[in-house]
């Protein structure tokens, strides 16, 4: 038999719909309303004064090491603001913006920084799942939750968010070949913010792009500018009307920039160079956002100065309660408890050691 060729003829499409300077095509402008743009800019604004201010607690010690999402805003917010408070949102460590968005308490944010498992308690009436640590294991978490959906006949669609890196985690490729085989209605949102950690993505892929991994599994794949806020929102309503009309999963590449460090245990300058990062910050998302509002007549200096003051505000009263509620909370024994029905030998040494250390410090303390 000879050989023969197999046609592979899908494409990817690359929206952009403003510039780095915050001119909109008008062709591509999605119609949204005041109030919406509003809500989005509000929150975009706080995720960046919120992560200044964690930075802040961090460097004085009043919370530990935390991932920050400066420059990201748009990357999760658009996609986010796409779905309906009954489907379901499924974050990796850098998604603040869009937990905001979903109702998360500031409080929770700082109490889970602070080492609080009571900062990871979601609310009963949010569809969310707390923030993943290990890197693209939350892919295989969104699709049960996405077939579940299926199986029971709901409307239900559900949002995964990961990095650059996770895309070179087995858990990724086997949740996308499920969600294609099973047409589940599930949104996987790439953040690709360039870096995993000190990983350049070139270094990850040799793939063009990484929307372009969604034509293996057979679903749709769209690269959007994630520092595109308006982008963003409209490929993922694109996508989300796709997955509750039953046709299937959809891959979105949000092509970001990580401007600050990995977490506050890293160094970002020891791998990568001021003029790259200089780039990046003249493409800032909420600045090219503000631009497009006061161009449509919804924001001025005065407004933004005042909305600045009130979201200062809210983040003092949220550390204000959060500092309180720490002097109460927490057991640090408990880490030994609701793991095991039987405590092993070393750990139940390890408890007792940490006791006697506690009643030290009480004592000296005293």
């Amino acid at each position: 038999m000879p050989r023969t060729p197999i046609a592979i003829t899908d494409t990817i499409d690359y929206l952009a719909i403003l510039d780095a300077e915050g001119r909109v095509d008008p062709a591509l402008e999605p119609e949204l309303v005041p109030d919406f743009l509003l809500k989005l800019h509000r929150f975009m604004l706080l995720g960046r004064l919120f992560d200044q201010r964690l930075l802040a607690l961090q460097r004085q010690g009043r919370i530990g090491t935390f991932p920050p999402i400066t420059g990201q805003e748009a990357a999760h917010l658009g996609a986010v603001a796409a779905l309906k408070e009954s489907d379901w949102m499924v974050p990796a460590f850098r998604e603040t913006a869009a937990e905001l968005w979903r109702g998360r308490p500031m409080e929770s944010v700082i109490l889970a920084n602070n080492g609080y498992n009571e900062g990871h308690i979601v609310a009963p009436d949010r569809k969310d799942l707390p923030m993943s640590v290990p890197v693209g294991s939350q892919v295989l978490h969104a699709l049960g939750l996405a077939w579940a959906a299926k199986s029971r006949g709901t409307d239900e669609v559900v949002m995964c968010f990961f990095g650059d890196g996770a895309t070179s985690e087995g858990d990724f490729h086997e949740g996308l070949n499920m969600a294609g085989v099973y047409q589940a209605p599930v949104i996987f949102v790439c953040q690709n913010n360039q870096w995993a950690i000190s990983i350049p993505r070139k270094a990850q892929t040799r793939s063009a792009t990484i929307a372009q991994k969604a034509i293996a599994y057979g679903i749709a794949g769209i690269q959007v500018d994630g520092n595109d806020i308006l982008a963003v929102h409209t490929a993922a309503a694109e996508a989300v009307a796709r997955a509750r009309a039953g046709q299937g999963p959809t891959l979105i590449e949000a092509v970001t920039y990580r401007m600050m460090m990995h977490t506050t245990a890293d160094d970002p300058k020891r791998y990568r160079t001021e003029e790259e990062v200089a780039l990046w910050q003249s493409r800032d998302p909420l600045t090219r956002f503000e631009v497009y509002l006061k161009s449509k007549g919804l924001l001025d200096d005065a407004a933004s100065q005042r909305l600045t003051e009130e979201i200062q505000g809210q983040i003092q009263t949220a550390v204000d309660n959060a500092e309180a509620q720490m002097k109460t909370l927490g057991d640090p024994l408990d880490m030994f408890n609701h793991v095991f029905a039987t405590l092993p030998d070393h750990l139940r040494d390890q408890k007792r050691a940490l006791a006697e250390e506690i009643a030290q410090m009480e004592k000296a303390r005293s």
